[in-house]
């Protein structure tokens, strides 16, 4: 490629008109067009009036929007005339996809320049768009790194686009002016892609996620509505950071709010890194010349090596559906194509090679007409994506569960109960015909429970993070170590007899619970999916009587610490939320912990003998005056 010494007259000199530039592309070759929406369009709009010149020319690309239609040339028969090559590695299930699935090549986007630079897919040319030159020469850009810089640092001609509205980012974003072979000056608005549509069910997602994230966290996020809620979900987290494909608006609004601020990445610190932007023209102005802001190309952001160096790296993408083993399907939602331009694998693997990383994939429960279930036995004609073995969290509107390490049986288990409950059945009875569950299994009550999350809670116990939450089908094994773990004398109290084990369906009533008559509420300590259990309160209705029978259980180094008060708590204000009249507990005289317990609500308690034993009773309806609190 021949350069001049001084630029700017190598600048004027490759000057040509939109039209004059095409008329160098001739048949046979392989075109570059730059992504998303540093789409060069005035180039693209004249290749495609100047289509019928040509014979098989190949357009490669990221999946796009397609403001010019360049597959509705491909698919005329009329003259072959061009053929497109998009780089998306979803499933191509929706229907404006399918029809043109077969110009998909599906490949993780931290390989595609490696295709490029080694010429094992040679490119002609690259049309790419970029800012004015600098003082020194060079043009970022802009918008849209990712796989643009190599495809113009390896094509035979670059054809550049120098648009004065598309920003000069910093980071590895700029080519100079000696290294492209033509210039069309062109000034035209850039793509923008509006906000993602707000769904009630995004909303329930984005308060399980953020339950997720740590303060320090280092963020990656694909688009949607789904993690443009969380966006806001995070709003009261500290010092996160930002390592992702593409910038958003929402991403935007973190870092004007102080919540993002890089400096506890421990990898490019103070700097959000990304590869390009996806937004509206206020996202496109704030990353101009922005020296907190570092656009680097797909070979870098995407490299799961680069990404493990990242503390505390959390990824957070959308899935499409997932099967009962773990098998998930990724696609481009229908409002927005780039959500298609897909990095997933690459974060999914980066995440969690990382130091206290993790990876969470969500989906709504139902798509959006809510007539089917994106929880399903198998991904029939649908690509696998995200391996099973690869899955860590999952997270609906109705919970989030942890499948990492888990057994076939615990998967399909654990996301049935995230599943939406119109489904849970035919979900059930299908896992139990394709033997992912035991034949002991039995369908109940509690298949149709939703999980209560306003019972969640975090308090601080001893110096220790400690969560209150309802049980869940999948705390099965975790509650049975919980009782095996007890003593002697705390086994006695709970089931008031020596008892040395625990059998599933000894202990079923305790997990499979239906949130209504009958509800258990564990304390525990440690990672999501992980946790040990460290203490569990339950009531089940007497439904004659409008009375709700409690039982508690705690860890022996976690006694005296209020963890028992906290939970009765929890489950008066459960069982007053479901109309239950009151609770009672049947004890033994010598049981003080138990008696002090109830004589600390604020409810009149009534006191009984049956036998040996003691009966408390004590009706919501019977208040005391003053109203007092069980301190926590």
């Amino acid at each position: 490629m021949a350069t001049s010494s001084y630029w700017p007259d190598d600048y004027l000199a490759k000057q040509k008109t939109a039209a004059q530039a095409m008329a160098l592309l001739r048949r046979g070759q392989r075109v570059f067009i730059g992504s998303a929406c540093g789409e060069p369009q005035a180039l693209v709009r004249e290749l495609a009036q100047q289509s019928c010149n040509y014979t098989d020319i190949e357009v490669v690309r990221l999946m796009s929007l397609e403001t010019i239609p360049l597959t509705v040339i491909a698919n005329q028969s009329a003259c072959q005339t061009m053929n497109v090559r998009s780089f998306y590695l979803g499933s191509a299930k929706p229907r404006q996809l399918a029809v043109n699935r077969r110009f998909l090549t599906p490949i993780n986007l931290s390989a595609v320049p490696k295709l490029f630079k080694t010429r094992q897919m040679p490119l002609h040319a690259a049309l790419i768009q970029v800012s004015p030159p600098d003082d020194f020469g060079w043009m970022s850009l802009g918008v849209s790194v990712d796989v643009t810089l190599s495809a113009a640092q390896s094509a035979d001609v670059v054809i550049a686009q120098v648009n004065p509205r598309m920003p000069r980012v910093l980071g590895r974003s700029f080519i100079h002016v000696n290294d492209v072979d033509v210039i069309v000056e062109q000034e035209e608005e850039l793509l923008t892609v509006g906000m993602a549509p707000e769904t009630e069910s995004a909303q329930m997602i984005a308060r399980h996620v953020a339950k997720l994230i740590d303060d320090g966290s280092t963020l990656q996020m694909s688009l949607g509505a789904t993690p443009q809620a969380i966006l806001t979900a995070l709003s009261e987290k500290n010092d996160l950071g930002i390592h992702t494909q593409f910038l958003s608006d929402g991403i935007m609004n973190l870092i004007a709010k102080g919540v993002v601020t890089n400096r506890k990445k421990g990898f490019i610190e103070n700097k959000t890194v990304a590869s390009g932007a996806i937004g509206s023209a206020n996202l496109y102005e704030f990353v101009n010349d922005n020296p907190g802001i570092e656009f680097h190309p797909s070979e870098f952001v995407n490299d799961p090596f680069a990404i493990a160096r990242n503390r505390r790296m959390v990824a957070l993408n959308v899935a499409m559906a997932m099967d009962l083993t773990g098998q998930v399907a990724c696609d481009a939602m229908p409002y927005n194509l780039y959500t298609g331009v897909s990095g997933v694998m690459d974060f999914v693997r980066g995440s969690m090679a990382s130091r206290a990383g993790k990876n969470i994939l969500m989906l709504p429960s139902t798509t959006m007409d809510g007539k089917s279930s994106r929880i399903v036995l198998g991904l029939d004609n649908m690509a696998v994506v995200v391996p099973r073995g690869d899955v860590q969290y999952v997270v609906t509107e109705y919970g989030l569960v942890n499948l990492f390490g888990k057994s076939l049986q615990e998967r399909a288990l654990a996301l049935i109960s995230i599943a939406h409950p119109d489904f849970r059945d035919e979900l059930f009875d299908q896992a139990k015909a394709a033997g992912l569950l035991g034949p002991e299994r039995a369908a109940t009550e509690a298949l149709h429970g939703v999980y209560p999350l306003r019972l969640e809670e975090v308090r601080e116990v001893h110096g220790q993070q400690v969560l209150f939450r309802p049980a869940k089908p999948t705390d099965e094994r975790s509650i049975q170590e919980h009782f095996y773990s007890l003593d002697r004398k705390d086994v006695v109290s709970r089931f008031f007899h020596e008892k040395t084990s625990f059998v599933r369906t000894d202990v079923a009533s305790v997990f499979q619970v239906d949130y209504v008559k009958d509800l258990t509420i564990v304390a525990v300590a440690g990672e999501p999916g992980y946790e040990e259990i460290i203490a569990v309160g339950s009531y089940l209705l007497d439904e004659a009587k409008n009375l709700a029978e409690v039982a508690f259980s705690v860890a022996s180094e976690w006694q005296g610490r209020g963890l028992s008060s906290i939970i009765i708590n929890k489950l008066s204000q459960a069982a007053r939320e479901n109309g239950i009249l009151g609770l009672v507990a049947y004890t033994v005289p010598q049981n003080q912990n138990m008696i002090k317990l109830f004589n600390r609500l604020p409810y009149r308690v009534r006191t009984q003998f049956d036998g040996d034993m003691m009966v408390l009773t004590a009706r919501f309806d019977e208040p005391l005056e003053p109203v007092r609190s069980i301190a926590g």
